[in-house]
């Protein structure tokens, strides 16, 4: 395990997740499979689970929150959302194919908040959740000045098998076969596993996230022109629609259901 953790370190160092430089995977259509795995993020939330609801200017996405498994993440989160820190924010840094990456108040990507004076938080790593397409993230970097703040991110990846080589090395370091099967069905980002904080998962409106990161970036990964988070609303699945929050009006909110994380028709990645 302690080779995959090295590997997965040297690779998001590359990558850069809070700073890194754009490129990606640039597609006209992604169409995302319907996955059928006991793991949890591929299962229907029951009712009363907590939910966000993330308004875009490309529509709206639903994710199930996971606060048993991510407590810190999952309470920094929802009450930054309902104190109305994401509202009118934008997505800083978008990687099609990898990541599309918000929560700075500042649209910097540099900075952060959290409910404990602005003080970080730990990494909550669970071996319930994984960085699978559709995962909702808490940024970690190597710059400790940003990590365990208010940044989130979506992972963004692409439904595609995993090569022999990543398999294998998953194998080696003992993944469980039930993960790597659910990697090799929705695609993800295994290598970011044991590195920061999945809290949650996009159940409705993955098509969104697609659609988000077709957005036209610079070199950073910084879009050209400003996309929107206007609001982010804590609720709980199964229960009636809230009101939209202040600030969210005349935004597009629709957006194509799906029932799991790597399950919807996709638009552009």
């Amino acid at each position: 395990m302690r080779r995959f953790i090295a590997l997965a370190a040297a690779v998001v160092l590359a990558a850069g997740l809070l700073t890194g430089c754009g490129g990606g995977v640039v597609g006209s259509s992604i169409k995302r499979p319907q996955v059928e795995s006991e793991e949890l993020q591929f299962q229907t939330p029951a009712e009363g689970d907590p939910i966000a609801i993330f308004n875009t200017s490309a529509g709206e996405v639903r994710a199930v929150l996971y606060p048993d498994q991510a407590p810190m993440a999952v309470e920094n989160f929802t009450r930054l959302a309902q104190e109305g820190y994401y509202n009118g924010t934008s997505f800083h840094r978008i990687v099609s194919g990898f990541v599309v990456q918000g929560g700075d108040a500042s649209g910097s990507g540099t900075t952060g908040s959290t409910i404990w004076n602005n003080n970080p938080y730990p990494k909550e790593i669970s071996d319930q959740l994984h960085h699978y397409s559709g995962a909702l993230c808490a940024a970690f970097s190597p710059d400790e000045n940003v990590s365990g703040l208010s940044q989130f991110y979506f992972v963004q990846s692409l439904p595609e098998k995993l090569d022999d080589s990543l398999r294998t090395q998953m194998e080696q370091a003992g993944v469980r076969t039930e993960v790597i099967e659910a990697y090799d069905a929705a695609g993800g980002l295994p290598y970011l596993d044991y590195t920061d904080t999945v809290f949650g998962q996009v159940y409705e409106g993955m098509d969104v996230v697609d659609a988000l990161a077709q957005s036209e970036v610079d070199e950073h990964g910084k879009p050209v022109e400003d996309v929107l988070l206007n609001s982010v609303t804590i609720s709980t699945y199964g229960a009636a629609d809230p009101a939209p929050a202040s600030g969210s009006e005349g935004a597009s909110s629709s957006a194509s259901q799906t029932s799991s994380a790597a399950q919807s028709t996709s638009q552009t990645e």
